[in-house]
Formats: C-alpha cells, sequence, structure tokens
C-alpha cells in the first residue's frame, strides 16, 4: 500500500497556522504532499510551524504570509509558492450580531476573507493546473454553507457562496483533470472552540459534558465534535483517485447537522 499516495504533489493551504487549516496541512503532509502554510502573520513561530511539520513527516514545508482580505496578495500567494496542485482554502474569520447592527466593515472583512479569498486563489491557481492536466480545489465551507442560523449574515452568505463557487469551477473544469469541492464541517474541536468552553460552563452553570452536548453542539445530531483529523482525512481522500469523478459537490462532515 502506497503510504505517500500524494508525494510530488504540491498543496497550499490558507489559514492555516492553527484549528482546521493546520490539521489539514498535518493529514496532506502525512500523504506525502510539499506544503505552503499561510496566515497573514509573519512570526518566527510561523515558519518554525512549517519546519517542524517538514521534519515529522519528511516533505518541503514552507511557510507564505498574505493577507487574504487583499486580491492582490491571495493571488501573489500562488505565484510565490510556484503554483499547486492542490489548493486548500480555508482561510476565515467570523463575526456574529443582529443584520441591522452588524458593523459595515465586519460585514467587508468576512466577505473578503471567507469566500473573494477563494475566488482569488483558484483563479490563480487553475492556469497551472489545467496545464499539469491535474489538480484539487478544496473549499472549506460549513454547515452555515448548506443551512443558516441567526446573526451570522456574513459568515452564512459567504459560506453559500463558496459552495457556489466550487461547484462553478467544478463545472469550468470538468474533463480537464481538476476537481472542486466543499467540505462542510459542523462544529470542529480546535484550540479556538475549546477556549470557548469555560465561558459558557460559567454563562449556563453546567459542567463541561453537558454544555458542550447541550448548548454546543444542540444542532449536531451525534453530539460529538468533528474533528481536524478528520477535516484532514477528508481532504486527502478528495485528493485521492478514488475521488477523480466527485467534483462540484459538498460533504459534510457535522455529525448529522444537515440532515436535520
Amino acid at each position: 500500500m502506497n503510504t505517500q499516495p500524494l508525494a510530488g504533489r504540491r498543496a497550499i493551504v490558507t489559514g492555516s497556522n492553527s484549528g482546521i487549516g493546520l490539521g489539514i496541512a498535518e493529514s496532506l503532509a502525512g500523504a506525502g504532499a510539499e506544503l505552503v502554510l499561510n496566515s497573514f502573520t509573519d512570526s518566527p513561530d510561523d515558519h518554525a510551524l512549517a519546519a517542524d511539520l517538514a521534519a515529522r513527516h519528511g516533505v518541503s514545508a514552507r511557510y507564505i504570509a498574505a493577507d487574504m482580505s487583499k486580491p492582490a496578495e491571495c493571488r501573489a500567494l500562488v505565484k510565490k509558492a510556484g503554483g499547486c496542485d492542490i489548493l486548500v482554502n480555508n482561510a476565515g474569520i467570523q463575526h456574529v450580531c443582529a443584520i441591522e447592527d452588524f458593523p459595515q466593515e465586519k460585514w467587508d472583512a468576512i466577505i473578503a476573507i471567507n469566500m473573494s479569498s477563494a475566488f482569488h486563489t483558484t483563479a490563480a491557481a487553475l492556469p497551472g493546473m489545467y496545464a499539469a492536466g491535474w489538480g484539487r480545489v478544496i473549499n472549506v465551507a460549513s454547515a452555515h454553507g448548506l443551512t443558516a442560523s441567526p446573526y451570522k449574515s456574513a459568515y452564512v452568505a459567504a459560506k453559500h457562496g463558496v459552495v457556489g463557487l466550487s461547484k462553478v469551477t467544478a463545472l469550468e473544469a470538468a474533463g480537464k483533470g481538476v476537481t472542486a469541492n466543499a467540505i462542510c464541517p459542523g462544529y470542529v474541536l480546535t484550540p479556538l472552540v475549546e477556549a470557548q468552553i469555560p465561558d459558557q460552563m460559567e454563562t449556563h452553570g453546567m459542567d463541561r459534558d453537558t454544555v458542550v452536548r447541550e448548548v454546543m453542539l444542540a444542532r449536531q445530531p451525534s453530539r460529538q465534535f468533528a474533528t481536524v483529523e478528520q477535516i484532514g482525512g477528508t481532504a486527502v481522500f478528495l485528493c485521492s483517485e478514488a475521488a477523480a469523478q466527485i467534483t462540484g459537490t459538498t460533504i459534510s462532515v457535522d455529525g448529522g447537522w444537515t440532515a436535520l
């Protein structure tokens, strides 16, 4: 069995110095892919993260800073990486507020980072994929790309847009060896989510297990968080030959949320 099916493939993962993005990068590196990590910061810790990933998995890994709110930097990321075979658009931010009070600058930032960045990186990456006759575009959307929740207007709009962009990319790339799909996670246990649990426990007067099950995962029928490893494994599958005819669709990793 080939333990490095993605050897020789270069992957760019946006927003990948923590959380879901880092989990996907870990999984792709474990499958042998050359990695380009990204976020908007440019600290020694960011570059050390790439070096550690490379050492543990025996692959090449680099960190390239780019602000995903800026179209030119999105496109420059792909150019600086030398193109890619696998593009994972993961960068994202969140803000929760009623529509009538939603700050304009927050709306603009969420749309730019969560949706428009995926358009710009994809536009920059596709010519190289077409020339190679092989490519994978994986957009990390959300259960909120398929359903909605109150007070998350910008996030829901952006994630629905990412699902639509995935479909259009798939249609334009059909027959060229390139697929495009969206992964739609529900609640995933990341450090950011973990940090919210103590505040929720205090607010609701519940122990950890109860607040996770009854508050945070109330819409997730499994009552279990998805893990970054599961999201990463889904990304690796979408890069495999078994998934060569899976394109223009969504894969939900949400414990049954969108089945309701």
